[in-house]
């Protein structure tokens, strides 16, 4: 009667631990909830965006729960080594410094940076760089470390100004308080469609590819993660996301 006993309990505790297990099987994608198309908040306040919907496939491929957190994009990385969120989704661009502090998933998509001027601005991208304008530029990103290192370079007198989002320096490009924004092209090109700015061109910075960002002793996330990631990207649901959220190139 004893040993039944103690089996029952044996089986109940691991049924208890084993729920815990499956209850942890839950990711929190960490978002720039103002990057649209790849990330933001919809009119319903939900997180919506090219790397939310890709992000949503993924958990459902690999059996998880995935909620997507709106975090600073200048201290995201801080929050995944934290343990705060478990993936960053969100319009990364792979870059030797980051590859330092964490893993990425294999790329899927290639973005180049360009000057975003209020529509029909006579500005060219020499004087940006070089008439003593004032740039603005999302702080943390790869094109703000580029343009500080190469403008230290080769003496450009631009003013550089950060801001917590591509959209509010595309604000303050229409309300005159900057002269140009530089971003990436599709969030750019999104602007485009919404906004009277316009994309003047690139400004020399090299291509750039964006992955899926993961701590570096999380190995057997980033091998599901990729192989779900190369599953959708051949799949005809990855050629829906592209249109639905105007990525053709």
């Amino acid at each position: 009667m004893l040993k039944k006993k103690l089996f029952l309990l044996c089986s109940i505790l691991t049924l208890v631990f084993a729920g815990q297990a499956l209850g942890a099987e839950k990711l929190v994608n960490g978002i720039d909830a103002n990057f649209p198309p790849f990330a933001f908040i919809d009119k319903t306040g939900q997180p919506s965006g090219f790397d939310v919907e890709a992000m949503n496939w993924i958990a459902k491929e690999i059996g998880v729960e995935v909620s997507h957190q709106p975090i600073e994009w200048d201290g995201i990385i801080t929050s995944l080594l934290t343990k705060k969120i478990d993936i960053i989704a969100s319009g990364m661009s792979i870059t030797e410094e980051r590859a330092q502090k964490v893993d990425f998933s294999v790329p899927y998509w290639v973005i180049t940076q360009v000057m975003v001027t209020k529509k029909g601005s006579p500005l060219t991208i020499d004087e940006i760089l070089t008439g003593k304008k004032t740039v603005g530029v999302q702080q943390g990103t790869s094109e703000a470390k580029w343009l500080k290192e190469e403008a230290a370079k080769k003496g450009w007198n631009f003013d550089l100004r950060y801001y917590s989002s591509s959209p509010l320096a595309v604000e303050d490009v229409l309300n005159g308080r900057i002269d140009a924004a530089a971003m990436d092209d599709a969030p750019a090109k999104d602007a485009v469609s919404k906004k009277d700015v316009q994309i003047v061109g690139t400004f020399g910075m090299h291509e750039e590819q964006f992955g899926y960002a993961v701590r570096k002793d999380d190995k057997e996330l980033l091998e599901k993660v990729n192989a779900a990631l190369t599953k959708l990207m051949a799949s005809p649901e990855w050629n829906e996301l592209i249109n639905k959220y105007d990525l053709n190139k």
